[in-house]
């Protein structure tokens, strides 16, 4: 199994695994000479799939420890993981309130429980690639932030968020990071036993939310099964301001798939739905009562083999498809409540990766991968929509090159080479964007071309006591989407009139990065710090005008706010910071604190600020993980936001206090039918405080959930 794996096997400095109960000796800390307790023995290294091309062979391993914070110390790029346990305990049910309070990460929080997408380092929409298994979700979250992504986290073993030069791997529109779904849909091993899943279950106070999902794997004779399914569903939320009209939502998916393995590989094929319906809370999406529906099908299939002799040690291949649609529903203009637009979303993507063998050479051994990727999408729109129908495709090649010249020592070098075309219609608007009496911009058919082109240079270094310092440098480009150059109308869900610009040029970033990260004993830490300078950040301008559902209403209505899809220099610096400190023996486990703080700056060239930026953010608390038990109080605090761009409004700090307590029971399958029971209750909000997010086109209108306690049962057999 391709996943996360700790493992008891040496690091690259050679230092062995702690065992249990080892007399933990850093000469760094007080504690350092007290006898580990039993549940505590050194962290296996972390393993994550959907960081770099060149990988060992995976392994199953057991699930990371409750409450222990995740660490990724054998990457050259920063990666936050979201482990299963952590899934089950806090129970998400879109991406974006999954990593809403990760160092470094946000979320659109558009529509909070449903359509919620998430942001890295500031930045969103086309420079945030969402996948699940390898393969993009092949949705249109991008095109506005009322879209929803038809992933469901309930049924995912974990959540990957790679920034920094692994994302060449998969494409120009991951220039701000990938957040990766990674769950056994497509088989990739035989349990153990035969068979093994998990049901979990949960209701929330704040929405009358309850939600169940459950996935099961099994196999045998070199074959293997998964099967999963969830429901959840929520009426509008509570605030501390009353009920959020308009926000309720309900979704509901599964999947099947079926896979050979054998001693040299595996293939297999999945086929997954998904369909939802949710509102948009606030302002006129909820007098008009606008809610989406999207629903999608897909199917996906991956394979490994690894060849007996040959140049090439892994070959692999992913490969999918998908259909999806949404309705935009409300009340229109004549009063009536209807389907007011339709989005269409047909998209396929492929990609091979060519694993070569070792090779050694006067400078150390050289590992490495060549990747092919292809993709199509096409993208129709009806109603009263913004975006014209746009047909996109992107071939590229790319290459993964590591270096280990000394023990405890890695180089890489990452470039890739891509080509990207659209089709669409686009028109020409006044200078001005204000409306000529009697004219109607032009319409013309366009085709545009561009050939991105990046590279990525990383080191990565062992230090003493367990510690693993990185450094990259990134240069790497973007071709302009579909709907920044073509966007032409209005899209009433999210209150806009949105422009794009046919003459977009490629978007460049120059990136420097730097970190420090520690996986191993008491302390556990995770620290980047970066530094991108962009020419030709593309960005949504709000012009100041207003205008209503056509063109020529611009500059005499007020419905809609114009945006113009724009460019300009900019420069985006920040850190982003997360630790444990397990800190007094308490039975079998332990007593510690932790801590995090994150803060991204982005202005342009001309001093002013890019928009819709995420706030300052620094949090902390103890925890008690022992005997099965896991208890935490922390706060999360954000700092006003005042560095804002024209037109919008300054964001108020606030709190967000919050505790849990679960209590963990190992059964007897053979009795019970179940090996392990976990029972929780978890607390959000506590404080009941004004919660509104900076980064939301939706921050003046919405306030996020108020006061929450989640009960939540999860079994594992």
């Amino acid at each position: 199994m391709c996943g996360v794996t700790w493992a008891g096997r040496r690091s690259r400095s050679g230092r062995s695994a702690l065992l249990t109960g080892t007399v933990l000796s850093l000469g760094l800390f007080p504690f350092g000479a007290i006898a580990a307790p039993q549940a505590e023995a050194t962290l296996e290294e972390l393993s994550v799939t959907s960081v770099s091309p060149v990988q060992t062979k995976g392994a199953s391993g057991s699930r990371v420890p409750t409450g222990v914070l995740p660490v990724v110390t054998d990457t050259f790029s920063p990666v936050t993981v979201v482990t299963q346990d952590q899934i089950s305990r806090n129970q998400p049910t879109s991406l974006g309130d999954a990593l809403f309070d990760r160092p470094g990460l946000s979320s659109s929080s558009y529509a909070p429980g449903a359509a919620s997408r998430p942001i890295i380092r500031g930045l969103d929409n086309a420079r945030v690639r969402i996948q699940e298994n390898g393969v993009v979700s092949g949705d249109v979250s991008e095109l506005g932030e009322d879209h929803a992504v038809p992933i469901n986290p309930l049924v995912s073993e974990r959540i990957e968020v790679i920034r920094g030069p692994a994302t060449l791997r998969y494409g120009s529109g991951a220039i701000g990071g990938v957040v990766s779904a990674e769950n056994n849909r497509v088989p990739t091993f035989i349990p153990a036993n035969g068979v093994q899943g998990q049901v979990t279950s949960g209701f929330s106070s704040v929405d009358n939310g309850r939600l169940g999902a459950a996935t099961v794997d099994a196999g045998g004779d070199g074959f293997a099964v998964h099967a999963d399914g969830f429901r959840s569903a929520a009426d509008s939320y509570d605030t501390p301001a009353g009920i959020q009209r308009n926000s309720a939502n309900e979704s509901q998916g599964g999947s099947v798939g079926i896979s050979a393995i054998g001693d040299r590989g595996f293939v297999g094929i999945s086929f997954s739905h998904y369909d939802a319906l949710y509102q948009i809370p606030g302002g006129e999406a909820a007098e008009s009562r606008t809610r989406l529906n999207p629903r999608q099908d897909r199917v996906l299939s991956r394979g490994e083999y690894r060849p007996l002799d040959g140049p090439f040690e892994v070959i692999r291949y992913w490969a999918g498809a998908s259909v999806y649609r949404h309705d935009e529903i409300g009340i229109g203009g004549d009063g009536i409540d209807g389907i007011q637009a339709t989005f269409k979303n047909r998209e396929a993507e492929g990609r091979v990766e060519l694993q070569h063998v070792p090779v050694t050479t006067a400078l150390g051994t050289l590992t490495g991968a060549l990747g092919l990727q292809s993709g199509r999408r096409v993208l129709n729109t009806q109603g009263e929509s913004f975006l014209p129908p746009t047909e996109s495709r992107a071939n590229a090649v790319y290459l993964f090159e590591e270096l280990t010249p000394v023990q405890g020592l890695r180089f890489q070098a990452a470039g890739r080479i891509e080509g990207d075309r659209l089709n669409s219609t686009a028109r020409q608007f006044p200078s001005d964007y204000l409306p000529v009496a009697g004219e109607d911009p032009a319409a013309y058919a366009l085709t545009r071309r561009f050939a991105p082109k990046s590279l990525s240079l990383g080191a990565l270094q062992d230090l003493p006591y367990g510690f693993v310092a990185s450094l990259n440098g990134s240069y790497v480009e973007r071709a302009p989407t579909g709907y920044e150059l073509f966007s032409q109308g209005p899209h009433d869900a999210t209150a806009t009139f949105e422009i794009g610009d046919p003459t977009l040029r490629l978007e460049r970033a120059r990136t420097v990065e730097v970190g420090i990260r520690r996986a191993e004993g008491p302390l556990r830490l995770d620290a980047t710090g970066y530094y991108t300078r962009y020419t030709g950040f593309i960005f949504k301008r709000d012009t100041g005008i207003r205008c209503g559902d056509d063109f020529g209403s611009c500059g005499s209505d007020d419905e809609l706010r114009q945006i113009v899809y724009s460019q300009q220099n900019a420069t985006f610096y920040g850190a982003e910071i997360g630790a444990q400190l397990d800190a007094i023996p308490v039975g079998n486990g332990w007593a510690g604190i932790e801590a995090q703080y994150d803060f991204v700056r982005a202005q342009f060239d001309d001093g002013s600020n890019v928009p819709r930026i995420p706030p300052h953010r620094v949090g902390g608390g103890v925890f008690v993980r022992a005997d099965g038990w896991f208890a935490r109080v922390n706060i999360l605090h954000a700092f006003d936001h005042t560095e804002i761009a024209p037109f919008e409004t300054t964001t108020p700090g606030w709190n967000d206090l919050r505790a849990e307590v679960s209590y963990t029971k190992p059964l007897d399958p053979g009795i019970y039918g179940v090996s392990e029971v976990t029972l929780g209750l978890q607390g959000r909000n506590l404080l009941n405080d004004d919660i509104r997010n900076s980064a939301s086109f939706k921050k003046d209108e919405i306030l996020l959930p108020g006061r929450n306690v989640r009960l939540t049962l999860t079994a594992r057999f």
